[in-house]
């Protein structure tokens, strides 16, 4: 039977992101701590699809990382509901683990929803899914992407981390291209998850309003600009992304209609600091090109609404494009 995701009769569509997770240790305290937490926003949200963005595992501090991830995915998995992954750096840092065999695994899932690869694409796991309205017509999409590991030319100190690379960007238009076409000329609501934040969420902290909180020190976006972010612009049908990688970041802003969101970390990694884990939250309504978003937090409280973030040393009203920056 071919997987297909669908509104609900109430025309909505809820996603649950899990970011962050890093499973290593099939019986360390904080990971049965994580799985419940997770089952207790799963029982209480009852999503439709759940989506981990990335570092699911940390596979080079695991002796067995093919049960880590096993580990990881169980909580949807026995509660039946559908799940996919996109992968972050931590990963495949395993050296008898590739991405390749990791999305091999999901696939295996009967709960998963992820597709093959296509062909001739860079990374591992870029695929679309489609959400079908009451007549079974595709209604909205959404994107995963690979935003790969570490930069490959770091050695030129071209920055620490991977970047999504330009066949990804050409099968990314190709595939909204098509979808466009499908639907009559006008793009699908649409919204894409990936690991990595890209460089423009820089520039929605540092230049616009933003909603949530910094507490890294910078955002870890790559230091090559490739041009996901005009593509989707271009192609109009995206209206948010959705990353992690930033444990202390969850925050999100608009840039030229879209909004570019983090998680919230579902493990406190390296924060030596309060910050409690969760999950972030996505309704789609059938036929609205809009979402609904909110933080669902471990002790079981609901921020629909986070503290606003004013850009240091310039205030919107005042800013123009012209200006030197």
């Amino acid at each position: 039977m071919k997987k297909q995701l669908k509104f609900r009769e109430d025309a909505t569509f809820k996603i649950v992101q899990f970011a962050d997770a890093e499973f290593c240790h099939s019986e360390d305290a904080d990971e049965i701590k994580m799985k419940a937490m997770m089952q207790r926003i799963l029982e209480s949200e009852k999503p439709d699809l759940v989506v981990y963005t990335g570092d699911v595992i940390a596979s080079g501090s695991s002796s067995d990382a093919v049960q880590a991830f096993r580990n990881a995915v169980s909580v949807p998995d026995q509660m039946q509901i559908p799940w996919a992954v996109v992968f972050g750096n931590h990963d495949s840092e395993a050296a008898n683990l590739t991405r390749e065999q990791l999305h091999a695994l999901q696939l295996a899932h009967p709960f998963c929803y992820a597709k093959p690869d296509p062909p001739q694409v860079s990374g591992v796991g870029n695929y679309v899914l489609t959400i079908h309205d009451r007549y079974n017509d595709p209604a909205a999409a959404l994107y995963f992407l690979d935003s790969g590991s570490y930069s490959p030319l770091e050695y030129l100190r071209l920055g620490f981390y991977d970047w999504i690379r330009r066949s990804q960007i050409n099968w990314y238009v190709e595939q909204s291209y098509r979808l466009t076409t499908e639907n009559g000329g006008q793009p699908l609501p649409s919204l894409a998850f990936f690991h990595i934040p890209l460089p423009e969420y820089n520039e929605i902290w540092d230049m616009s309003v933003c909603y949530g909180q910094k507490q890294d020190s910078y955002c870890s976006a790559p230091w090559i600009n490739t041009g996901f972010f005009a593509a989707m612009v271009e192609m109009g049908d995206i209206m948010g992304t959705f990353v992690g990688h930033d444990h202390g970041n969850d925050f999100w802003g608009t840039l030229h209609g879209i909004r570019l969101c983090y998680g919230r970390t579902t493990r406190n990694a390296y924060l030596n600091r309060p910050f409690l884990t969760g999950a972030r939250i996505i309704q789609l309504t059938e036929g609205q090109r809009d979402f609904d978003s909110w933080l669902h937090l471990e002790d079981g409280t609901l921020l629909k609404n986070q503290p606003a973030h004013l850009p240091e040393g310039r205030t919107p009203k005042t800013f123009r494009p012209t200006e030197a920056i």
